[in-house]
């Protein structure tokens, strides 16, 4: 547990960089605070080269050495369920990983049941992952040495694991398949949290219009507060009970009792400060009033849906063929946009964007056959 290194200097950082760059393949994996603190940040990253596993702590040092590493396709990075990461290193950092190869997608990609990195370490090396600290704040520092030996571990067995799994998918055929996903998922980001708060709150758009109003001065209420105290949001109010005060609109500190999550403790402290809240909401004039944007209702096409159900049911005996899951070979979503395209050949389908070269390739002919049995 002593032995592993926590740079924190330029020159550290320097010397990673240059010794990451003369490496064909790398773990990576990184650490972040999101249950802990109010702006979400990465608080640990973890590389392991063919030398050595090193932790590399970003709130102490400039890490821009490291993002030509990255960003360099001819160096392979191993992630395992990278889609988070990858978002999270281009949002603090303005990194771009290139050259990704993703041992979550490999293992779905293989058939394999549970693609867990704990699942897979223990059925294929017989390792099992202390995943006591999966939710600690990882921005604590000094760091405690059973926390960096916790991290550490998390990329000191990518190497064979992807090893084992590139093996597999060469045997089966599919390694192109992963190689496409895994190049699409190189392109990642977090959206811009541009727009009121409510379009990107869960259970909004069941509200009218008033409501919404409502909804959006707690929510901007809640992120006061929160940034206030450095908290996340949800430590500070859970979502149910926003939406509910906003749907019931108490106007007494009495009125707040029964709504579902909050405590007698919330609305002793809370209690006025939710009140004006609301009480701004209600003060929108009707023609300011929010409006939640919804997409035009498809016209329904009885048609389409017996050809919708038609390619479920070819995707379920050809998922079952592959050994794969149903909805890795190929989602809702684009089956349905097929549905309604209903295409008389191969070739029509590259009007479906959603469509991956590989879907194309592997499944197309099969696709539009069923369509015309």
């Amino acid at each position: 547990m002593s032995g592993i290194e926590i740079l924190t200097t330029e020159r550290e950082i320097e010397t990673l960089a240059a010794e990451l760059a003369a490496e064909t393949v790398i773990g990576v994996d990184l650490e972040a605070d999101a249950l802990h603190n109010y702006q979400e940040k990465v608080c640990l990253l973890q590389f392991t080269g063919s030398k050595r596993t090193v932790l590399v702590d970003p709130l102490a040092v400039d890490l821009a050495p490291l993002g030509p590493v990255l960003a360099d396709p001819s160096i392979r990075k191993i992630f395992h369920a990278g889609d988070y990461d990858l978002r999270s290193l281009r949002r603090d950092f303005g990194f771009s990983v290139n050259g990704l190869f993703d041992t979550m997608i490999s293992a779905q990609f293989c058939g394999e049941p549970k693609i867990g990195l704990n699942d897979l370490l223990g059925k294929f090396f017989g390792v099992s992952l202390d995943k006591k600290y999966q939710k600690a704040d990882w921005s604590l520092r000094p760091l405690p040495a059973e926390m960096a030996h916790y991290a550490a571990e998390d990329t000191r067995h990518l190497h064979p694991l992807a090893e084992l799994l590139e093996a597999r998918l060469r045997e089966l055929g599919r390694l192109d398949w992963v190689d496409e996903e895994c190049r699409l998922l190189e392109q990642v980001g977090f959206a811009e949290n541009g727009g009121p708060k409510f379009l990107r709150f869960k259970g909004a758009g069941t509200l009218d219009r008033r409501q919404l109003a409502r909804l959006e001065e707690l929510l901007c209420w809640r992120a006061q507060e929160a940034q206030s105290r450095n908290s996340p949001l949800f430590k500070v109010m859970g979502n149910k009970s926003l939406l509910d005060l906003a749907k019931v609109n108490p106007d007494s500190l009495q009125g707040m009792q029964g709504i579902e999550g909050l405590s007698s403790r919330q609305i002793e402290r809370f209690g006025a400060k939710l009140l004006q809240a609301l009480s701004q909401g209600n003060a929108v004039s009707d023609e300011q009033l929010p409006v939640f944007p919804r997409q035009p209702r498809r016209e329904k096409d009885p048609a389409a849906e017996k050809r919708f159900m038609k390619l479920k049911q070819w995707r379920t005996d050809k998922a079952s063929a592959l050994q794969l899951d149903p909805g890795v070979l190929i989602n809702n979503t684009t089956l349905e946009t097929i549905s309604r395209l209903n295409p008389v050949s191969v070739a029509d389908l590259d009007a479906v964007d959603s469509l991956k070269k590989w879907q194309k390739q592997v499944l197309g002919e099969g696709l539009v056959a069923s369509l015309k049995s």
